[in-house]
């Protein structure tokens, strides 16, 4: 008789009297690949650490039909951190742009060690000396582990686990933040591993399911409400609970204070960005306008992240260049406080090298005072900003939990009430919904959409998801291979703004 290679029967898993699973019962034969979906905060992840044996939980999961059997699982995770030459691993997120900083940085040809005798035989065939050009990153072996892009680091993190010789790997999200030809080619990478006899789990968006996925299972507030051949799948109609408040709370949250008295949010002049022989930003001259709405795209690597750290201060190239920031050149005396007080800011680095030993109420006040993490106490005005900011994004019933037991997308959440809660002049939003699903997103695309018709803010909005751009955006820059394009668009209709 064939057993199933896994069978998941009445897992269940409550912390804090909150059920994360609810008697999750699931079978997975041998000759299936299956993706898990599901709304931000189903319990995907979870779900997936149980597989693992990294959570406590009640009831049953058998592998192969044999009671304690556990094979070797690698889970390739949604965000990761790496450890540098000498082996610390709480990188700052301005690292990336620190020359300095970089030369303290394991390579990737480093970090694969490909030599070493001691890595394990390939069960499925896969050669060591074929694990780069498989995963696309033969080009960067001797590149700082800091500066690869998003897209990079996700074919590392895979190379890393295909190391492991993974009976099972679990991939978590594995698509998000990567360009449209990432991709396709991380969906090759995955069918290719398949074909080699890797059993793949994938918790990703519904859009992105490899040729190889045979079932895909739907998760919703813990309980899996179907389980079906990718063939027969239909993506299941939400019915949410009312999202975010758009009233009289964000009406006042968004009463700024005086004193922004600037003509030119940005303004470069043929800036230049280099890394030893590496040009990463070519001859870029960029007016913003006060109250203009800019999104910034182009594929992974382009050079999007390194010009928004000339804007927010954490690229210390910015003073070898022409930059001016609320009408006053970079260099002239301004502290990098000064800079980051008029920005609210988002990012997925911010996001990787958060202080995550924070409660969610901690992380939304630290935006008052640009830290990561809250060293101050804080005055009665500034804890009714952050209770704003709470009920705006429906986050009460977590203020008091760690920023490490959300899910992804709860801290995504709670990263933007903490962008939104000083109500900045300039807001520069990098890949903002990251890890939200889809109902969220468009709930948060009519926040900006309202912020934007309330106020003279200044928008700087990153996205690889033309559909994720709010319809407030009437500028456009595209950047490719550090060179930069423009154009414009006729203003939106009044919708809701009026």
């Amino acid at each position: 008789m064939a057993f199933p290679f896994l069978q998941l029967e009445q897992v269940t898993i409550q912390r804090n009297g909150r059920k994360l699973l609810d008697r999750v019962s699931l079978h997975i034969e041998s000759n299936e690949q299956w993706a898990i979906t599901g709304p931000s905060g189903s319990g995907k992840t979870v779900l997936a650490q149980v597989i693992a044996g990294r959570q406590h939980y009640s009831g049953q999961i058998i592998f192969n039909g044999t009671a304690g059997y556990h094979p070797h699982i690698v889970v390739v995770e949604q965000q990761h951190r790496f450890k540098n030459l000498s082996n610390i691993s709480d990188f700052y997120y301005q690292q990336r742009y620190n020359a300095s900083d970089a030369d303290n940085a394991l390579t990737v040809a480093e970090v694969l060690d490909l030599d070493n005798p001691n890595h394990p035989k390939r069960s499925s065939g896969i050669a060591l000396k074929e694990i780069p050009e498989l995963l696309h990153i033969s080009h960067v072996l001797q590149e700082p582990l800091i500066q690869l892009s998003n897209g990079e680091n996700k074919r590392l993190q895979i190379a890393k686990a295909i190391l492991n010789d993974p009976q099972l790997l679990i991939l978590d999200n594995p698509f998000i933040g990567l360009d449209t030809a990432g991709r396709t080619t991380l969906s090759h990478i995955i069918n290719t591993l398949s074909d080699a006899g890797i059993k793949i789990i994938l918790i990703t968006s519904v859009p992105d399911l490899p040729d190889c996925i045979t079932h895909v299972a739907t998760l919703e507030n813990g309980r899996l409400i179907s389980a079906v051949p990718k063939t027969a799948f239909t993506p299941p109609a939400h019915h949410p609970e009312p999202g975010f408040s758009i009233s009289d709370t964000l009406a006042s949250a968004l009463q700024r204070s005086s004193g922004y008295d600037f003509t030119y949010a940005i303004k470069m002049v043929n800036v230049n960005i280099q890394y030893g022989q590496r040009a990463i930003l070519k001859d870029i001259s960029w007016e913003v306008r006060r109250g203009e709405r800019w999104s910034i795209s182009g594929p992974n690597g382009a050079g999007k992240s390194t010009l928004l750290s000339l804007i927010t201060g954490d690229n210390t190239q910015a003073y070898a260049n022409e930059i001016y920031l609320f009408d006053q050149r970079r260099g002239s005396g301004e502290s990098i406080w000064d800079i980051k007080r008029k920005i609210g800011y988002v990012s997925p680095e911010m996001h990787v090298y958060f202080d995550y030993t924070s409660t969610c109420f901690e992380t939304i006040a630290s935006g008052l005072f640009d830290t990561i993490g809250l060293f101050k106490t804080l005055t009665d005005a500034e804890r009714t900003r952050v209770n704003q900011w709470m009920a705006i994004f429906k986050l009460e019933p977590v203020q008091h939990k760690l920023l490490s037991l959300l899910s992804a997308g709860e801290q995504r959440l709670v990263l933007l009430a903490r962008a939104l809660v000083k109500n900045p002049p300039l807001l520069i939003l990098d890949e903002p919904c990251q890890g939200l699903d889809r109902v969220h997103v468009e709930r948060f695309k009519e926040m900006i959409n309202y912020i934007c018709g309330k106020s003279d803010t200044t928008l700087l909005y990153v996205s690889h998801y033309k559909e994720d751009i709010p319809e407030c955006v009437t500028h456009f820059m595209q950047i490719e291979e550090g060179k930069a394009s423009f154009t414009e668009a006729a203003p939106p209709m009044p919708s809701l703004h009026k």
